[in-house]
Parts: C-alpha cells; structure tokens; sequence
C-alpha cells in the first residue's frame, strides 16, 4: 500500500542518521555541516576600541580647545592614558586610552597646529566599540547542525581557529536502467533516448554538496542489475532511475531485494511519482526514482533532498514554505496529492501549463511547488497558497524595489 507523503518524511527521519566526521580547514569547510556547538575563546572584539577616525576626549572638555599631539594607531599597546584638556588622535580600531568617554570624529573638529577645537555636546561612548559587544567568551555563535557559510568562516577566523569537526561528505552513487536508456556523449539509434535523469541526479546531489560518482547504466536483467548494485554500495546513498513500476523487465526492486535490501517504502500517494521505493543495504540508502524526469525530479527534491540532509547532520532538514498567491486560476485533478510545478516572481506563484510525467522542459523552468490534497480541484487567482522553493537563490529578470518606507 502507498504511504502518504507525510508518513514517508516520517520514515526518513527515523531511519536515516547522520555520518561520521572528520576535521578539516576552515577554508575547506563552506557548506559543510559543524559537528558540535563552537563557544568563543574570547570577547569579540578583544577590547575597546575606535569606530572611527577622530580624537578620544572627555566629556568635560565639550566645545573647549584642547591639545593634541599623540597618536594611537591600530595595533598599538594599549597603555595610554587620556587626561583632561587633551585630545588624543585615534585611528579606527586603535585601543581607547584609559580615561576617554567618547570619540569625535575627525570630520567635526576644528584642527590647528598643535590643538583642537571640539563640538558640543558630545554623547557619552560615542564611537566607542566595547569590549564584547559583538560576542562574549564562552558564547555560542555556531550550534552543532548548522551549515558553514563564507561569514560563519569569517566568526571562526575571529576567535583563531584553523580547523573545525564536521560531517563528512555524502557520497552518492547514481546509475540508471532500461536497454533504450544511453549515455547523452554516446551516440544513439533511432529506438533509443539519451539518460537525463543520471546526469540530473549528479548534478543536484553536487549541488546539495555530496560527493558524487556515476554508474555505467545496466541492462535489464537482474545480475547486469546487481553487478551495478555492488559497485555502488560503498556509496552513502545510491539513486537508481526506472524500473520501479510493475512492467514485465521491471526488475530493479527484485535485484535489490536479492542483495538483501530492507524495503521501508514501496510507493508514495503522490502525483506524479507514485512507484518510488526506498530502502536500504546495511548502511547505504536505496532510492528508487520513476523513470519519467517530472516524476523522478519531483520525488528527488521532496525525498532524496530530506534524505542528503539527514546524513549531513543538518538540523535544518525539514522543507521550508513561503507563503504566496497563485498568479492565475489553476485546475487539479481531484482525487490525490498533487505536486505542481511552477516559476514564483517574487509576490506569486504561476503554475507551468504543461508539466505531464514524462517532459524534461519544465523541470528546467521550475524554481517552486506547491502540494495539494485529493479533495482541491482549483486554484482561485489570489489564493494564498504554500510554496516550496527549489532554486536556493531567489533571483529576479527584473530592478525590483528592494526598500521597506
């Protein structure tokens, strides 16, 4: 019996679990998913110091002409000492002497030669960035589960750390199936089709940050099946393509299955895809993808994604939503749980107009989709719908008005 989509997402959560680790640099590490939580060595910054340009004064001496004839410079000691009626020059990130309340910059004082004049009033820490303001020893600014970006290397870089523990990469095998089923460098015979899947699958999976290798497509009988099986199982994840319905040289399942392979969904209520199986062999995940690209690429982006994150050891796994409208109105056939793909603008949602099982072009077009239950049967324009993006970086043909009045 088909499972529902929520009760495969439940499936994956509980059977899939995170890899092991390793450690590498932090110029290695973008993308990768921490190990543990990393707390701060020490305060960030380490101590006062100048967000500007200017003079270190005290209060008192508000609108008064003080002297001024040292310098603190970035990277200096900090051991100076600020009295009353002196302005100390300061550059920007230099250490506030001891003594100062504020920091003028240098564009509102009246410089002479050996003296300055100041404005008033001045507020009191103005300019002054404070020892722990950013972050504070012992705190927690990356949590185990989370991604490294460009700016969480930046936060490690701050507290002198080289290396950091992470999730190993996910390695993925994919490998189609079916005699008509040829290589897109090879050339093909009229009775034949280019493999689009294979390439799509690597591609996406390279995408999601898995390291990736392709299985020469097999024939189909089940030990051409199974010698392609046992090159694959060293893999975290394996991605098969066709062979999973019920016509008569279907045998992809039967070839697992003979290797032993532990089956914990046999098909999903969904449209389209409904013949995905997913299983596993010792370790490695099985997943068998339709062999319509639609299909295949709607179950890749709603299964097999959950899937790479939960071995990543992403805590951030379970599918996003933007809420939006649908553009124009839209007919579903009634009865199941429908994916429809569409191209989202950034204030609606339009569905691809044709986008049966088999079509390659609209998943090229898509950067959304939406799910909707057996009993919808149409789409009002304006009707606000839940949206799941697939493309990460939301990008417009169009200046868009980016500021909030």
């Amino acid at each position: 019996m088909a499972l529902s989509i929520t009760e495969v997402f439940d499936i994956i959560n509980q059977q899939i679990h995170t890899l092991s680790s390793e450690t590498i640099p932090i110029e290695e590490s973008l993308g990768r998913t921490v190990w543990s939580d990393y707390n701060a060595e020490f305060d960030l910054p380490r101590f006062d110091n100048s967000a500007m340009d200017g003079y270190a004064i005290k209060l008192c001496d508000a609108g008064r002409e003080l002297q001024s004839g040292r310098v603190i410079y970035a990277g200096d000691a900090s051991n100076f000492i600020l009295k009353e009626g002196e302005a100390i020059r300061i550059m920007t990130g230099a250490p506030i002497p001891q003594g100062c309340e504020a920091v003028v910059p240098i564009e509102n004082v009246e410089i002479f030669e050996k003296s300055i004049i100041v404005p008033t009033p001045i507020k009191k820490n103005a300019h002054i960035r404070y020892a722990g303001e950013d972050m504070k020893k012992a705190q927690t600014y990356i949590y185990r589960g989370e991604s490294v970006s460009a700016y969480t290397i930046a936060l490690f870089a701050t507290q002198g750390i080289s290396h950091i523990r992470v999730v190993r990469v996910v390695r993925v095998a994919v490998f189609g199936t079916g005699d008509e089923l040829r290589p897109h460098y090879e050339k093909i015979q009229p009775h034949q089709l280019y493999n689009s899947n294979a390439p799509m699958f690597l591609a996406r999976a390279k995408e999601l940050g898995c390291e990736v290798s392709y299985i020469e497509g097999s024939s189909d009988t089940i030990e051409s099946l199974k010698s392609s099986i046992i090159e694959a199982l060293e893999a975290d994840l394996i991605i098969t393509s066709g062979g999973v319905s019920v016509g008569d040289k279907d045998f992809t399942k039967e070839a697992f299955r003979q290797l032993g392979m532990e089956t914990l969904v046999s098909g999903i209520d969904i449209k389209p895809g409904k013949p995905t199986t997913i299983g596993k062999i010792d370790q490695t995940i099985i997943v068998n993808l339709p062999g319509n690209p639609l299909a295949s690429m709607v179950n890749y982006e709603l299964f097999v994604k959950l899937i790479i994150l939960k071995l990543s050891g992403a805590s951030s796994c379970y599918h996003q939503s933007i809420e939006t409208k649908i553009k124009e109105e839209y007919k579903i056939k009634r009865g199941k749980y429908t994916v429809t793909l569409g191209v989202f603008d950034g204030a609606t949602f339009e569905p691809l107009p044709l986008q049966a099982p088999g079509m390659v072009s609209p998943i090229a077009r898509a950067d959304a989709m939406i799910i909707t239950t057996p009993e919808v049967s149409l789409l009002q324009k304006g009707e606000s719908v839940k949206m799941i993006p697939i493309k990460f970086i939301l990008s417009s043909k169009e200046e868009r008005e980016l500021f909030n009045s």
